[in-house]
Order: C-alpha cells, then structure tokens, then sequence
C-alpha cells in the first residue's frame, strides 16, 4: 500500500508544474482579454502543433491541453490531435529496453502524423465558433474568479482543485493495477486476432501511465503486433481524459471525444498491420 501511495504522489506532483502554467495562461486571457476572439485558438495550425506537442513524453501535456479546450482556448481537433500523439511513458520504455532507433522514430511519427490529419479533419467537419468560455471553470470550481483577483491567485485555487480530484482517482487506478497484476490484462489480449485491436485500444483508455506501460513491455515481448501496440498508445492521453470530467461539463461532448480516439486507435492499428502484412508479402 505505501508503494501505492507513493506512486501516486509522484504522478500528481509530476503534473503540478503544467497544471499551473495552463491555468495562468488562462487567467491571463481572461483578465488581459476579456473573452475576445483570440488567436491563441491556434485556428488553422493547431493540430499540427498540438500532435508535435504531443509527442513529447510527458502526461502534463495532455492536461494541459485539456484544460485549454475545456475553456475553448484550442479546438476540439487540436485536443484530439495531442491526445493521440501523447507518448506518457512509452519512449522511456523503449529506451531502456535498448529498442532499435528505427522502431521508436516509426511509432513516434506514425502517432504525430495519426494525431495530426484526425486532428485537421475533426476540426473541418465538427468544428464550432465558439468564444473562450474561462467564467464556466471558475463556476465549476466554486472559486468566485473575478477580474479583482490576481492572477497567480485564481491559478493556484484552480490547480490545487484539479490536483485533489487527479490524486483521488489515481490512487484507485493504481489499487486496481496493483491487485489486478499486468498478468490479468496480458491474459486479456489476442494476438493476431482482430479482438487484439480493440482490447489494447480499450486498455490505453486507463489514465493512468501504467497503461502505457503495459502496451509497450507486451509489444516489447512480442506479445501483440505493432498495429495494436499503436492501437493502444493512441488512446493513451494519459491523465487528460481523467480531467476532461473534471472541467468540461458536458458529458454528451466527453463521450463523443472518448469513442473518436477509441475508433480511431483500432481503424488505425488495423490499417498499419495490413500494410505491414501487404509490405511484407511484396
């Protein structure tokens, strides 16, 4: 159980620094700007560098993001796009398990460029002209946030918020990955079998970077294929799907971003083993 607590306090403390930054970055649009159309929405560009955002191996990005769509700073293919790009804890893995350079450059770039064309196409059919919306986190988070608060102030009561809720259900998450041992959820997948695709999609919806984890040390053994490796580190948004409830309030609109990236892990994992297969066969 201390194990468990201590990994959760690692996990939520890792996450501090990008928590605070997001939330002065959005106190200081709402307090300089005052809710005009901003450029900060990244319009045309923000998949691209939402997905090279992404990339980099850190969950906090991914919570970042998260709160930025939640007050409708970015666009909800921009938020996509870093969610499946979002590597957590699988580069570290790869290295330390010496895993060729070619291997880890495919799966990064096969996750950028993933992240980034369902990014740029969710935002051309489903994208709205929304103004930022800061005034609903802060009636969501009971913080009375005015324009005669200071910045740093409203920030940290925001950040302190999401933290608790974070170490809440990291802890549970934790508990069940602790009792339940990798050996259950290896047992769970398929290889070579279409059911593959969608178990380790459904297992990289976990946040939590143990679910990363997994899915890297089972591609790792030669236990799934690349195509559902790739299933299940597209889904891997690590903690931002956890804070998604937390700050966006409809419920509806979470589910829906939930069952895009989980479709498109499994249309994708499928599609990169056929050509594996059609490549292979040539």
């Amino acid at each position: 159980m201390l194990d468990i607590i201590q990994d959760t306090l690692l996990d939520t403390v890792k996450l501090l620094p990008f928590l605070f930054v997001t939330f002065l970055i959005i106190e200081y649009i709402e307090h300089k700007i005052n809710n005009k159309k901003i450029i900060t929405k990244s319009k045309k560009f923000g998949p691209f560098f939402g997905s090279m955002l992404g990339v980099i191996p850190q969950c906090g990005i991914s919570a970042s993001a998260t709160n930025l769509y939640a007050t409708r700073i970015i666009s909800l293919g921009t938020l996509i796009s870093v969610y499946l790009s979002t590597s957590d804890e699988m580069l570290p893995i790869l290295l330390a398990n010496k895993a060729e350079t070619s291997i880890i450059l495919k799966i990064l770039g096969l996750k950028f460029l993933i992240g980034m064309i369902s990014g740029f196409i969710i935002d051309l059919i489903l994208r709205k002209k929304e103004q930022p919306q800061i005034e609903s986190l802060c009636e969501h988070d009971h913080c009375n946030c005015n324009h005669n608060h200071s910045i740093l102030k409203s920030a940290l009561k925001h950040t302190l918020s999401i933290t608790l809720f974070i170490m809440i259900f990291s802890f549970i998450i934790n508990i069940i990955f602790e009792y339940l041992g990798e050996s259950f959820l290896e047992n769970l997948f398929m290889k070579n079998t279409i059911f593959s695709y969608f178990l380790s999609s459904l297992v990289g919806l976990i946040p939590n970077c143990g679910a990363s984890i997994l899915i890297t040390e089972l591609y790792i053994n030669n236990t799934i294929t690349l195509g559902a490796t790739l299933s299940g580190l597209l889904t891997g948004a690590g903690i931002g799907l956890l804070i998604l409830f937390k700050t966006n309030k409809n419920i509806k609109e979470n589910i829906t971003i939930i069952s895009l990236i989980y479709l498109i892990g499994i249309i994708s994992g499928i599609i990169i083993d056929l050509i594996g297969l059609i490549w292979k066969n040539y």
